[in-house]
């Protein structure tokens, strides 16, 4: 099992990032609070990273972050892009991607682009037409 503590600790401090709670589960979840005297918190929720596929899902939530929440105006851009973030950072950490990141973020992008089409997206961005449902 590799030992993620200096990733996690210098990229908390990097992105003024807090953590929640550390989830039991392979999820997450980024979020910004902003107090009335002009002061904000970026939080996360995620899986302590132990292995490639956990840090994958906490550099995801961090990756939010750090493009921003309002740089996208789809969500399934800005779940594409936090997984592109994410995959990119674990390859200048000389983290491998493996198969499971790679199968991840398939999995996650169909669900985000699905989502979209349920909801009657009307453009899809191009470099999400990979991930459309096989149906579509």
């Amino acid at each position: 099992m590799a030992d993620f503590d200096h990733i996690v600790n210098s990229l908390k401090d990097r992105y003024d990032i807090r953590v929640r709670r550390w989830r039991k589960t392979m999820t997450g979840c980024a979020w910004r609070v902003y107090f009335h005297d002009g002061r904000a918190i970026n939080w996360v929720e995620a899986p302590y990273p132990k292995s490639p596929i956990s840090l994958a899902i906490f550099l995801h939530e961090i990756g939010h972050h750090v493009i921003g929440f309002s740089t996208y105006k789809r969500r399934c851009e800005e779940e594409y892009h936090a997984w592109v973030w994410a995959i990119r950072e674990m390859k200048k950490l000389g983290v491998a991607a493996d198969r499971r990141v790679q199968e991840r973020f398939a999995r996650s992008m169909e669900y985000a682009v699905a989502k979209a089409m349920r909801r009657g997206i009307k453009t899809l961005p191009r470099q999400l037409a990979t991930f459309l449902p096989k149906a579509a």
